[in-house]
């Protein structure tokens, strides 16, 4: 198992590109055919998990976003996306993000994540949820 310390300072670039499934019309997040801002978190999301890359049965989930959508992505555009871990408490796990369009930054906020045992962690559902079933 990692020592906590050990995940300070930790990146992860990833790049994405703005497709029609990502659009704020496709998404329900307003009705223009650029990148919706739910696109953008979970792409910001997904550097941060790329970042903490846990093994041995451990997760991560998120508990807090700070996101700033700051310029519109048309479809095509490729957009680099970063998250950087800039403070450790704990289990906690805060992170710096930014989304880049070439020099352009369409994106930034602070994303925090709880370190999890996934087993556990699913297995604190209530029924009927912990089968699956709605």
């Amino acid at each position: 198992m990692t020592d906590s310390t050990e995940l300070l300072g930790r990146t992860s670039t990833r790049e994405f590109v703005v497709s029609d499934a990502d659009t704020a019309a496709a998404v329900g997040s307003g009705s223009l055919p650029v990148l919706g801002t739910p696109a953008l978190l979970a792409w910001c999301e997904a550097a941060t998990c790329a970042a903490l890359d846990l093994t041995d049965g451990r997760t991560s989930v998120g508990t807090r976003v700070s996101l700033e959508h700051l310029a519109p992505s048309p479809v095509g555009a490729t957009l680099s996306v970063s998250a950087a871990s800039s403070h450790i408490k704990g289990r906690l796990v805060r992170f710096t993000v930014e989304a880049r369009q070439g020099d352009l930054l369409v994106g930034s906020g602070e994303i925090t994540r709880v370190i999890v045992e996934a087993e556990r962690f699913m297995s604190r559902l209530s029924p009927p949820f912990a089968a699956g079933e709605l």
